[in-house]
């Protein structure tokens, strides 16, 4: 079986009628059948091990255990191999290339393994594996492609994934036949979903973060937003309009919150809330005063569990001039739609939705689920009371990212939310001028440094001098999208 271990080219396995070839260029006398060699016995033994201690202790082998485990049994294998390489006569390996061999080994069973040049790669934003040897790419161009596997077996990609795990320093985020779901965040930035036992091989999903950080002028330069939608964000930030931004999976939601999170005063004091880790607004040097909270999962004994309603209900203690609410995905509904009606202006969540006026239903369907179960007459209210922006992003099938609505919330009216879509699909799906502003929420828009007449362009102020024959808004010669 192909290996994607160690300096090889990748084998790849066309889908859509693509393909990637990724060529490693080998250093002189690097043996790379010796390489795949070690690696695959110290794999199996490391496998052996981390087993025998689960089997023992109900717990994988520490972290720092492990990496001196490794490197010992990775010597060990280069002695064998070069005793048996002089009992059948041949020389051993030279010591440099020995050395290197050591290396490769370790970097491969101490790195990401198989992900390594995936993660490494700039122009990757999804892995996928559904099994060791099932694994799916996709690039920021929209392509999707079949690769090498990540792993000689199920068995070695369960050890790999839990030694990515104990890297990020947190005990809690356990990954057995007693807690099958694994949600995390690795050092990159990445956000990692693992699946075990509750499917017929492990799972494994790979959300790559391009952008740690973004700001609106970024935006534009990325094709997301205009210039007129630049101006309207970032007046709406700095009026501490509460605002949602929806939009499907993939289509760059926690990135454009993000870009609006960078118009907010550095002494603000901002407050996250996440399942995991991912806004990173603690490690942005323009936010230095925040507070970053994590849900956490029931101990061995089901205890200890933390959501994020009640990390909500902490944060509004805490004295904080914003909260982000990194997704909103149940019961954290009704705290956060309070927290909004009560006062706590400038709050911005994301919501996975299809639509801009579908916010609205996915926010009184969750409403409805919660433990107050509220009927959706009164989580109207609250929304009208408290949201000020519903903002709708759209990912096309080759990849770009873009703003194709804004809404600003009017009142409620029983079963409905009134709403004026200030900004409406245009021809090609971005968002162009739509329904007029209201006169309070202008107004307050102008006081904050927005211009109206940025509104009277009909077809926006997408840069359509500078595109390519795509229209996409992305200046040549760039190569990046949203």
């Amino acid at each position: 079986m192909s290996t994607p271990f160690g300096p090889q080219s990748t084998v790849i396995v066309p889908v859509n009628g693509h393909r990637h070839d990724h060529p490693v260029a080998l250093e002189p006398g690097f043996d790379v059948a010796v390489v795949r060699q070690i690696r695959r016995e110290v794999a199996e033994r490391l496998t052996r091990a981390n087993r025998a201690q689960e089997a023992a202790t109900s717990t994988p082998i520490p972290a720092k255990e492990r990496e001196a485990l490794t490197r010992r049994l990775i010597n060990e294998a280069l002695d064998a191999y070069a005793t048996a390489e002089m009992q059948a006569g041949r020389p051993p390996l030279h010591p440099q290339v020995e050395s290197r061999v050591a290396r490769t080994v370790a970097d491969a069973l101490l790195g990401a393994g198989g992900l390594e040049p995936w993660l490494n790669n700039p122009q990757v934003e999804d892995i996928v594996a559904n099994g060791c040897d099932r694994v799916f790419i996709r690039f920021d161009d929209g392509r999707i492609e079949q690769v090498d596997p990540i792993a000689d077996s199920d068995a070695e990609m369960v050890d790999l994934i839990r030694m990515l795990a104990a890297r990020t320093g947190n005990d809690e985020r356990r990954w057995d036949r007693a807690a099958p779901l694994l949600n995390l965040q690795l050092e990159d930035g990445s956000r990692l979903n693992a699946v075990l036992d509750v499917v017929r091989r492990p799972s494994l999903s790979i959300r790559r973060h391009r952008y740690m950080t973004m700001t609106l002028p970024e935006l534009v330069e990325l094709g997301a937003i205009d210039t007129a939608l630049a101006e309207l964000f970032g007046a709406a930030v700095r009026a501490r309009l509460n605002t949602v931004v929806g939009g499907p999976t993939g289509a760059g939601k926690t990135t454009f919150l993000r870009g609006l999170a960078s118009a907010i005063p550095a002494w603000e004091r901002l407050v996250t809330i996440e399942d995991t880790y991912e806004l990173g607004f603690d490690k942005d040097p323009a936010h230095p005063n925040v507070a970053a909270m994590q849900t956490r999962d029931a101990n061995v004994e089901g205890e200890g569990a933390i959501d994020m309603a009640t990390l909500f209900g902490n944060a509004l203690r805490m004295v904080p001039s914003r909260v982000f609410v990194g997704e909103v995905r149940g019961r954290e509904v009704v705290p956060l739609l309070n927290a909004m009606s009560q006062g706590n202006d400038g709050s911005m969540s994301t919501i996975h939705a299809s639509s801009s006026a579908g916010v609205f239903r996915k926010l009184a369907l969750y409403a409805a689920a919660a433990p107050e179960r509220l009927d959706p007459a009164v989580t109207n209210m609250h929304i009208a009371e408290g949201l000020h922006l519903v903002v709708q992003l759209r990912l096309t099938e080759t990849g770009r990212r873009f703003v194709t609505s804004v809404r600003e919330v009017v009142e409620s009216d029983g079963l409905q939310v009134a709403s004026n879509e200030i900004f409406r699909p245009g021809p090609d799906e971005r968002a162009v001028p739509g329904a007029s502003v209201s006169t309070a929420l202008l107004e307050r828009l102008v006081f904050h440094g927005f211009d109206p007449a940025l509104l009277q362009r009909r077809h926006g102020w997408w840069d359509t001098t500078a595109t390519g024959t795509d229209g996409t808004g992305t200046r040549p010669g760039r190569g990046r999208t949203a």
